[in-house]
């Protein structure tokens, strides 16, 4: 067994089974201890292929190794002296007899229970034999104060600062229990100048190490002056330690109470909560441990109740004669608050990253400007009305949202000729699925290709409501080395005039209570095709007039907001919409043809030099 200290302020772990909140409360009390060096140095997750996971280190997040295998995380970290094995009773004994046999590890704690007691046998003959020791199986690990803690030790670090662990003081204590082990923390915080380590083995029948193993450690820790056990009925355990005190080899003040005492009470024999807490007999029950230790020479009281007062008039008689100097407090920094802690307590506010003022999915049904679903449904609602409500945030009138429903319906499709359709149709054909092939032709949108409806509502715009002639206004353009956005078609001419061009005027004539950005962009035509027949009005054009006709005459609009939503890009959005029809059946009929591509479209190529 390793005599003297197994923790200091360097120690360092390798963490078995990644388990979120032990290792960082196990980094929280390296904080307030002023640790300069996490006590987690890796993490083994078998299987893993490596990566690493994000914890706190005080104030700022690190990021701890992750690996595959124990062999490779103690080849990496030769330092790291300390294995927490968090796997379940089923692997427990494999991943610790691993741990046992790797040269840089001297210490194991196995967590689980149930670990069966011929697997433990077997791993404690492995430490004792490499000279290493096993804290557990069903225990909850161990803590130096003020150096090192084991995953979930001494509970949260509210109770771990009330009990003054962040500050090493003057006691050992080991336990088998560790709820127990929490609740002497306190005590001893109380009664004397607080812990100096706290074990607790494990309540299994065969703990990999035992009471007496810590307690003679204790001896050989000078910090030591006070040696506490908390036992309990079942097993022979503590006879070893009234062997070690009655040899001498523990020699320093011993202050001890075994647990189950109420035993006696029951007629038939009772198996306590621990797997080892079953008395098989006189000398395993509390009152024969009991009577044994008191005979030793330990101070044992009369009833756990009398516990507290037997430490504290122990440590006070020890330091008036002078044997003990209390360690002096030190406060513990304060640990800063996690955020989700924080807001749920309501100590702090914090803004949002993203803002949505179009809808609303936190109640019952989503609701889109705070229309509902079942209303869009029950009052048959179209595509148009959506669109409005999402973007614009209101209702509009119907006549608006029938002409948004022609523009999608007269832009999702131009044949497949046209840049985006052609690049859509060149990535199904390579074997891409819907969406990248979509994504393809969608990047095509800009001035040359549907991308001309924001530039011609600008354009309309300023020089409409600047009461410019149609004559300054292109010859302007043309100054400037400017194309007149709305205006050209390489098919359509004079004489071959755009369908839904006619189709959109004659709506916006019909039903628009005004058309003045029509007929200003109608004047521009009839100034262009004087130059040239193909310079007709197209349906980017009509589409961009029409539209300004509908923000300055249905009233859903102010000034502002019309001048707003022509400058964000409001009107290349509805083409987008309308186009992404027409693509997505594209991409979907060249997979249905099944046509791979064998070679370059273009494959009449001129070269130049």
């Amino acid at each position: 067994m390793v005599l003297g200290q197994l923790f200091s302020p360097q120690t360092q772990a390798i963490f078995f089974n990644w388990k979120e909140k032990p290792v960082q409360r196990m980094l929280d009390f390296d904080f307030v201890c002023g640790r300069t060096t996490p006590s987690v140095a890796a993490i083994v997750q078998p299987g893993s292929s490596g990566g690493f996971q994000k914890v706190f280190f005080g104030r700022e997040e690190i990021a701890i190794p992750v690996y595959g295998s124990t062999a490779e995380a103690t080849r990496k970290h030769p330092r790291a002296d300390v294995f927490i094995n968090y796997a379940s009773f089923r692997s427990a004994y494999d991943s610790s007899l691993e741990a046992l046999r790797c040269a840089t590890l001297r210490v194991i704690a196995i967590i689980a229970e149930g670990v069966p007691e011929r697997d433990t046998k077997r791993l404690i003959a492995e430490a004792r034999a490499a000279n290493k020791v096993i804290i557990g199986p069903a225990t909850v690990g161990g803590v130096q104060a003020g150096a090192f803690k084991i995953g979930d030790t001494a509970g949260t670090l509210d109770n771990i600062v009330a009990c003054r662990l962040h500050r090493p003081g003057s006691v050992g204590f080991v336990s088998k229990s560790g709820g127990m082990s929490n609740e002497m923390y306190n005590v001893l915080a109380r009664a004397t100048d607080g812990l100096y380590e706290g074990i607790a083995i494990g309540g299994d029948t065969f703990p990999g190490s035992s009471l007496s193993d810590h307690c003679l450690r204790y001896e050989h820790i000078p910090s030591v002056k006070l040696i506490v056990v908390l036992g309990e009925l079942g097993g022979r355990d503590e006879y070893g330690l009234v062997e070690a005190m009655r040899a001498g080899a523990v020699s320093k003040p011993v202050v001890a109470w075994v647990s189950g005492t109420c035993a006696k009470l029951f007629k038939s024999e009772v198996q306590f909560g621990h797997a080892g807490a079953r008395s098989g007999g006189d000398m395993e029950s509390a009152q024969a441990k009991n009577a044994a230790l008191r005979d030793a020479g330990a101070v044992v009281p009369d009833s756990f109740e009398g516990l507290e007062e037997a430490i504290r008039s122990t440590y006070q008689r020890l330091v008036s004669s002078g044997q003990l100097v209390p360690a002096p407090d030190t406060p513990a920094p304060a640990l800063p608050q996690d955020l989700a802690a924080a807001v749920a307590a309501g100590k702090v506010r914090v803004p949002t990253h993203v803002v949505s003022s179009i809808c609303d999915d936190r109640g019952e049904e989503p609701t889109y400007a705070g229309v509902s679903m079942s209303e869009l449904m029950e009052r048959e609602y179209g595509v148009g009305d959506v669109i409005a409500l999402l973007w614009f945030k209101r209702h509009l009138p119907k006549y608006a949202t029938k002409f948004i429903e022609m523009c999608v319906m007269l832009c999702a499709d131009h044949g497949p000729c046209v840049s985006g359709a052609h690049n859509t149709i060149v990535t199904s054909r390579a074997g891409k699925d819907v969406v990248s092939s979509l994504v393809a032709g969608l990047l095509t949108i800009g001035p040359r290709f549907g991308g001309a409806i924001d530039d011609a509502a600008r354009l309309f715009k300023a020089a409409c409501d600047a009461d410019d002639s149609p004559a300054d206004f292109v010859e302007g353009l043309k100054r400037r080395g400017v194309r007149v956005s709305g205006i050209g078609h390489r098919i359509k001419s004079k004489d071959n005039r755009d369908k839904r061009v006619a189709l959109l005027q004659e709506y916006a004539r019909k039903f628009f209570p005004s058309t003045r950005y029509l007929d200003y962009a109608v004047a521009v035509e009839a100034y262009t095709l004087q130059k040239a027949p193909n310079l007709v009005l197209n349906v980017d054009g009509a589409i961009a007039a029409i539209f300004l006709d509908l923000l300055a005459a249905s009233g859903a609009f102010s000034p502002a907001e019309a001048e707003q939503i022509v400058n964000i890009g409001y009107l290349n959005a509805l083409f987008v919409v309308a186009r992404s029809i027409g693509l997505v059946g594209h991409a979907l009929d060249q997979r249905r043809l099944q046509q791979p591509l064998y070679r370059h479209p273009w494959e009449d190529v001129l070269y130049t030099s």
